[in-house]
């Protein structure tokens, strides 16, 4: 098999892979937010930060790995502008996504706590869930740009 054409496929499937559980799991995990019912919520959040363990995380691996396999084999210049603002973007959504896997860890203590005990939400948890939906903006942007980089590779 060519070389180019598996790394191109691995990271076409890493990269559908890494948009396709963020934003199943945010969709899920606001709606269920938005329900405010704390066992569903426990339930979510889990589930959330499991899918991004299983499936998130390799993804964000993979992808700069095979990445740099395409650019090498396509013999890309690692300094031409479309693919620096493609790094540039990649960086700010992996920054996003650590602060968010960080606030999803403590939203789904909160709900797990609330549910175990019975009682309320704590506020904490809803300022989580508004600075997790504000961040998952930023990184769902910068993946949609940099789609659209990989396929027109334009001049910059």
């Amino acid at each position: 098999m060519d070389p180019y054409l598996t790394a191109k496929w691995v990271h076409i499937l890493s990269s559908t892979i890494l948009f396709g559980t963020g934003l199943g799991t945010a969709l899920h995990l606001w709606l269920t937010h938005l329900s405010r019912d704390v066992a569903a919520i426990a339930v979510a959040t889990r589930n959330t930060v499991r899918a991004d363990w299983a499936f998130t995380l390799p993804s964000v691996i993979v992808q700069p790995m095979s990445g740099a396999v395409l650019i090498e084999l396509a013999g890309y210049d690692w300094g031409e502008g479309w693919l620096v603002l493609a790094l540039l973007l990649y960086g700010i959504a992996g920054i996003c996504w650590l602060v968010v896997l960080k606030l999803q860890l403590r939203m789904r203590n909160f709900a797990s706590e609330a549910r175990a005990a019975g009682t309320a939400l704590p506020e904490e948890y809803f300022r989580c869930a508004r600075a997790w939906f504000w961040l998952g903006w930023p990184a769902f942007t910068a993946v949609i740009v940099i789609f659209w980089l990989m396929v027109n590779r334009p001049e910059l």
